[in-house]
């Protein structure tokens, strides 16, 4: 078991090294992306940071990692965590007051794509639904 165990971790650093070295090959050819790339990038970006940090989650949950690893290790994945967090929440902040403030100026210009703006209300309902209600923790 402690093999099979070792080589599931060995296994797992492999791929995300390789994908990290894709992700910086792919920054280089950035100037070159159209606005379909830039969609399809980021999301490809948000899917491999879903799946990280579940796996992430799971890791802080398996009784033998959680009871041997050391302080100093938590407090880096805390640390560097909540600076995650607090990056993408600027992101968030950021993305949608500009979002916000795109649509007003295009809907006083007229310039709103009719067959999206008027979406029925169950569609206010996704988007509220997404930003979600943020309860303390």
């Amino acid at each position: 078991m402690e093999n099979s165990f070792l080589s599931n971790l060995d296994e797992w650093i492999k791929m995300q090294k390789t994908l990290l070295s894709t992700i910086k090959d792919m920054e280089k050819s950035e100037k070159d992306m159209d606005r379909l790339d830039l969609i399809l990038a980021s999301r490809v970006a948000f899917q491999h940071m879903m799946r990280t940090i579940k796996a992430f989650d799971q890791w802080l949950q398996d009784p033998m990692i959680i009871k041997h690893m050391p302080k100093e290790m938590l407090e880096d994945v805390k640390r560097t965590s909540w600076g995650i967090l607090e990056q993408l929440l600027e992101l968030d902040v950021r993305h949608t007051s500009e979002a916000r403030e795109l649509i007003t100026k295009l809907g006083k210009e007229g310039k709103l794509d009719p067959l999206i703006w008027s979406r029925p209300l169950v569609d206010e309902q996704q988007t509220q639904n997404r930003r979600g209600t943020f309860t303390t923790m």
